[in-house]
C-alpha cells in the first residue's frame, strides 16, 4: 500500500494516511494483462457452443481425390454428400444420447450436433463418378480425375541411335 500526505489546513500538522493503491503492484498487473486472453473468454464454448465439427484429410493420388472424415457415432442415413458444380459438401448430424435424470456425469466432452464442411474441387475431375463409403465411422469420399487430366507417360528419343526412354510426365 502507498502512504499518501494529508494536509489538513496550512501549518497544523500533516498525517498519512494509507490508501488501497500500490502502484508497482499495478503495473506487474498491466503488464501481464493479454487483451486476446480475455476475446477467448468472450468466445469460449460456455458461451457458444461449437457442436460437433469433423476432422478431414484430403489425398490426392494419381487417379483421385480421396476425402476421408472422421464421423464415429454418426449413423449412415445422417449424412449427406453432394457435388453442385465444382463443390463437395459433407453435410450430417450426430445425435446426442437421452441424459436420463439419474445420471451423473463426471466428464462430457463428446460434441454433438449438425455439421456441413464444404470443399471446392479442382478442374478436371469426374463429378459424375463420385463414390461416399461409410466403413467403421470413417467417411471416405473418392473423386475420380478425368482420363485426359491423369499423368501419361510420354517417350523420348536418346542422342544414341533410336534408343527411346520413358519419362513420367
Amino acid at each position: 500500500m502507498a502512504d499518501v500526505i494529508v494536509r489538513r489546513n496550512k501549518g497544523e500538522q500533516q498525517e498519512r494516511a494509507s490508501i488501497g493503491i500500490e502502484p508497482l503492484r499495478m503495473m506487474r498487473d498491466l503488464f501481464r494483462w493479454d487483451p486476446f486472453q480475455e476475446l477467448g473468454r468472450a468466445w469460449s464454448s460456455e458461451l457458444m457452443p461449437t457442436g460437433f465439427n469433423p476432422d478431414v484429410e484430403v489425398k490426392e493420388t494419381p487417379k483421385a481425390f480421396l476425402f476421408k472424415a472422421d464421423l464415429p457415432g454418426v449413423q449412415e442415413a445422417d449424412i449427406e454428400v453432394t457435388v453442385t458444380g465444382n463443390r463437395l459438401t459433407l453435410q450430417g448430424k450426430r445425435e446426442e444420447e437421452r441424459e436420463e435424470q439419474s445420471d451423473t456425469y463426471y466428464a462430457c466432452e463428446r460434441s454433438y450436433g449438425s455439421f456441413t464442411r464444404s470443399f471446392t474441387l479442382p478442374d478436371g475431375v469426374d463429378a459424375e463418378a463420385v463414390q461416399a463409403e461409410l466403413k467403421a465411422g470413417v467417411l471416405t469420399v473418392t473423386v475420380p480425375k478425368r482420363p485426359e487430366v491423369q499423368a501419361k507417360r510420354i517417350a523420348l528419343k536418346g542422342a544414341e541411335k533410336g534408343t527411346e526412354k520413358q519419362v513420367k510426365a
